[in-house]
């Protein structure tokens, strides 16, 4: 498995057990970290992930209840929710860095992998809306 989508599903279960218990992502991010040791490239761009999805989240949420047309945030399943959330990030922060087709796509896979089968449709459905109508920012803001 690639480095990046080692990290982006590292990533994943991080937001996931931060959104289902309301802990503090540092806490669960060091017992997490204790428990799964990694290469240090795949932890600096899953932390990467983590900050920037969790240090945007308010305009990050926003956006998704923008553009997932008929889905409260809150009813989403957690483990697509913190895809879209953490997908919303890399497209609109990390655009120089990452070609959208990539980061869709990833986000698609993984969400063939960790969630229910149409879940993929629903992944790509939102971000593609997203990656054609929201503006990039440049530079990426996390929360380090």
């Amino acid at each position: 498995m690639r480095k990046r989508t080692l990290a982006r599903e590292l990533a994943l279960k991080i937001l996931y057990q931060v959104d289902l218990t309301g802990q503090p992502a540092e806490e669960i991010e060091g017992i997490f970290w204790e428990e799964n040791s990694h290469d240090q490239e795949v932890k600096e761009f899953a932390e990467k992930l983590v900050a920037g999805a969790l240090g945007n989240l308010e305009a990050i949420d926003r956006i998704l209840t923008k553009h997932a047309e008929n889905w409260e945030l809150k009813r989403m399943a957690y483990i697509d929710r913190n895809i879209l959330r953490q997908a919303t990030y890399e497209l609109l922060y990390l655009a120089e860095e990452i070609p959208p087709k990539v980061v869709i796509n990833e986000a698609v896979n993984v969400a063939k992998k960790y969630s229910q089968i149409e879940s993929g449709k629903f992944v790509n459905g939102i971000l593609d809306k997203i990656n054609h109508t929201e503006e990039r920012v440049h530079g990426p803001k996390t929360t380090e």
